[in-house]
């Protein structure tokens, strides 16, 4: 019995030692502009040169991440980028900022009094602020002589897909591919990216958050302007379908074979 009992203790330290190394692959930082501050994380390569050139990702956090300690954002999705063979296979920066608890990624009126939540995209009223300032971090960052400027990525799940639709069509000519998981948009902004950068959109068909319609509807809308689009729709998938998304044996490659004006 003891001896099974030192088992089970070093296999849970043993697992929260691992996920706080990963944590710890993060280096916190923060953006200043004026009276306003971005927290986020930034996860180099292995053996990082300035010499060198590498891609870099973007990725946005969901609602449930949202605050002011910087460490939440890096709940889903910094294992990803943090897991050694994909660091080998996949040589790239990974940022990961947090938008405060009482705003939002995208420029949204969010009803929670319905299951799913209804949501009213108001793009035309300009970004939120954090939206501005991660606009502001992309833009200063990849003016970084160690960039592939044709290398450029963002994805995000819930709240974070909805900004990586938004940010797409803001930014159109900054990035050479997206992945929204579990997100939604306004569908009159596709015009903006439909033929020239490369989707691959996630969603859960069970998924009694966000109304798997409105990726369904941006789909479409992309199609519409001649875009192809990969869509993934999981049958089984709730909410979370980012989980099953994260485990595409193809994902990491299929996103960093995109580069910006390659034919």
């Amino acid at each position: 019995m003891r001896a099974n009992s030192i088992i089970i203790l070093f296999f849970v330290f043993g697992f929260v030692s691992v996920k706080a190394q990963n944590t710890e692959l993060y280096e916190a930082k923060q953006l200043v502009k004026g009276k306003d501050t971005l927290l986020y994380r930034i996860l180099y390569p292995q053996d990082f040169s300035e010499a060198k050139q590498y891609p870099i990702v973007l990725f946005l956090h969901g609602a449930g991440e949202r605050g002011n300690d910087n460490k939440k954002q890096l709940i889903h999705g910094s294992k990803l980028f943090a897991n050694e063979k994909n660091r080998d296979s996949f040589p790239a920066i990974a940022i990961f900022p947090q938008c405060p608890t009482e705003s939002y990624w995208s420029r949204v009126d969010v009803d929670r009094s319905t299951n799913p939540i209804k949501l009213n995209f108001k793009y035309n009223d300009g970004p939120t602020k954090p939206m501005e300032l991660v606009i502001d971090l992309m833009e200063d960052i990849t003016q970084k002589p160690f960039i592939k400027k044709e290398q450029v990525y963002v994805m995000g799940l819930s709240m974070g897909g909805m900004g990586t639709f938004e940010l797409i069509s803001r930014k159109p000519e900054m990035f050479a591919a997206a992945i929204p998981i579990c997100g939604g948009g306004d569908t009159s902004s596709v015009s903006n990216y439909a033929k020239t950068l490369p989707l691959w959109v996630f969603h859960g068909a069970k998924d009694n958050v966000v109304d798997p319609q409105l990726s369904v509807n941006m789909v479409s809308a992309i199609l519409k302007e001649g875009g192809t689009p990969k869509f993934t729709l999981y049958d089984f998938a709730n909410h979370n379908s980012w989980d099953p998304a994260f485990s595409e044996p193809e994902l990491l490659k299929w996103l960093f074979s995109k580069v910006k004006n390659a034919q």
